[in-house]
């Protein structure tokens, strides 16, 4: 399905963090990449992108980065943009002639908004607006400039900024039939070039559906204030459900801290997950040395490399650099550091009481760490279709990597094996078990 993205606008409010609001940056990506990416990953293939204020800067960056990503990206030029949004969505009247999805280029918001929202029927004639309906609670929103949309029967009825009765937000997504330009032809008759006018002339005809998002998020980014919810949101979204109790309160409020700023790098996912592994097998070096001092080293640097750990995934999510060999590198690098690190400690313990039971509570922590991660994905798979989303209680490696790490402070090396043995084995039978009366 082609995409038609409206980015003409100055955006004056914004113009302290960059001339061409299109090309703001927000975490790694500019606001126009970023729409473009979560609409491709939604999906949508082709790109009509309109373009007005400071275009011809903006055009060049955009065949930079389609030419990056390979994304067919077709340009629209606007050059009445001083004018109200309507009419940049009228320069796109020759190109499209079947259903589309239109999309601004200053808002962000979830791709499943997008995914759902492409597979819904609208008729000849007909346009669908995503509407929110959480009026008294969605936060991210500036009562004051937002689009209001007063719905009855899941069809509008009047659409506006100043509009007094209503009962949703307008999102700026929206599902379209090339009938959009007609009505927009005649809201100009009238004197209004705006989209919104275009909206009324339809409504008016019972033409205008709405699509309700629910609880999925969006953002009209304007100002300095909305640009910092948006900033926020994002990095609220890299928590995980599957995240164990270590994760959810300790290394991802950390690791999202020190992603926040590798995204403006060229730090890669892959990386990333190369060096929460050197960190682990450091550490796992320095139990094999021996003495106090080295395990405390050694536990400080394995939680350290457990915190990092989250770091690869986080930028891969806001950066749309995600991929299956880098989840599978991640993983794999996991592995091998868990036995490093497991072998290691039992190695510590070993060489100063040269007892065999210590290799083979070793053995058994590091088999039940393997089998942990073994059943993960079959668990995790289940809990998120019974749960929907919400988080479930999981242990897990931020767990395993947080006991090592206290146990090598307190001195406690051949304890901490026994308890990571005994852990690890009992989470994998109660998720046997789980599984098993799931079948």
């Amino acid at each position: 399905m082609k995409c038609l993205l409206i980015a003409a606008g100055r955006g004056k409010r914004l113009k302290t963090l960059g001339d061409a609001k299109p090309l703001i940056p927000l975490l790694g990506l500019s606001f126009i990449e970023r729409v473009i990416l979560t609409a491709k990953k939604s999906g949508l293939t082709d790109f009509y992108v309109v373009t007005g204020y400071n275009g011809e800067k903006v055009r060049q960056y955009l065949n930079r980065f389609s030419q990056r990503r390979n994304i067919n990206i077709s340009h629209i030029t606007n050059e009445e943009w001083k004018r109200e949004n309507g009419l940049s969505v009228l320069k796109a009247k020759k190109l499209l002639n079947e259903n589309f999805i239109l999309l601004m280029g200053d808002h962000i918001f979830d791709e499943s908004i997008l995914v759902k929202l492409k597979n819904e029927r609208i008729a000849d004639g007909e346009v669908m607006l995503a509407v929110d309906y959480n009026i008294k609670t969605n936060k991210l929103v500036d009562v004051n400039d937002v689009s209001k949309v007063l719905v009855e029967d899941d069809k509008i009825l009047d659409i506006g900024k100043n509009i007094e009765k209503y009962n949703a937000y307008d999102t700026g997504i929206f599902l379209c039939s090339p009938a959009i330009f007609s009505a927009i032809e005649e809201s100009l008759k009238s004197g209004d070039s705006s989209l919104t006018g275009g909206i009324r002339v339809l409504a008016s005809k019972g033409e205008a559906k709405t699509f309700n998002i629910k609880d999925d998020y969006w953002i009209d980014v304007d100002d300095d204030k909305t640009f910092k919810k948006a900033k926020n949101k994002l990095l609220d979204t890299l928590k995980k459900t599957s995240d164990g109790p270590v994760s959810r309160y300790l290394n991802r409020p950390i690791s999202i801290r020190i992603s926040k700023y590798l995204v403006k790098t060229n730090i890669t996912p892959n990386f990333m997950s190369f060096f929460s592994f050197i960190l682990a097998m450091l550490g796992a070096f320095f139990f094999f040395l021996g003495g106090y001092i080295n395990l405390v080293i050694g536990g400080i640097l394995a939680q350290g490399a457990s915190v990092i750990d989250g770091c690869d995934g986080e930028i891969a999510r806001l950066k749309f650099q995600k991929t299956d060999f880098g989840g599978w590198f991640d993983a794999v690098l996991d592995r091998y550091a868990d036995a490093f690190l497991l072998f290691g400690l039992a190695w510590y313990v070993y060489a100063s009481d040269a007892n065999w039971l210590t290799l083979f509570i070793g053995f058994l922590a590091i088999i039940g760490t393997f089998m942990n991660s073994y059943t993960a994905d079959k668990y995790d798979g289940l809990m998120k279709k019974k749960l929907k989303g919400k988080s479930y209680w999981r242990i897990g490696r931020d767990l395993r990597i947080f006991i090592l790490f206290l146990g090598c402070l307190i001195n406690q090396p051949f304890f901490i094996l026994l308890v990571i043995a005994l852990l690890m084995n009992m989470e994998n039978v109660r998720r046997i078990i789980i599984l098993y009366k799931n079948e």
